[in-house]
C-alpha cells in the first residue's frame, strides 16, 4: 500500500515545509494558506477538509499545521 498522496515534509532549517503531491515537489509552504494554494494548483481546489486526513496528507516530523520550530501547538 502506498502512503498518502500529499506529503508535508519536516520543518526545514530555513523555516517552512516542502510539499509534495504524488512525489512532485510543489514548493515550500510557510502556512496552511500556502499549502492549500499548492493543493489548488495540483487540482484539489477544496482540499481544506483533507489536511487532517492521514489517508490524504502525511505530516512529516513535528506537529501538523506548524511551519517553524517555535510554532505553539494547536
Amino acid at each position: 500500500m502506498r502512503g498518502a498522496p500529499i506529503v508535508v515534509h519536516r520543518i526545514s532549517a530555513t523555516v517552512g515545509r516542502r510539499v509534495t503531491v504524488r512525489d512532485q515537489i510543489m514548493g515550500l509552504a510557510h502556512s496552511d494558506r500556502d499549502l492549500l494554494e499548492f493543493l489548488r494548483q495540483a487540482g484539489l481546489p477544496d482540499a481544506e477538509e483533507l489536511l487532517d486526513d492521514p489517508t490524504w496528507v502525511e505530516w512529516g516530523g513535528g506537529r501538523a499545521h506548524e511551519y517553524k520550530p517555535d510554532d505553539p501547538p494547536g
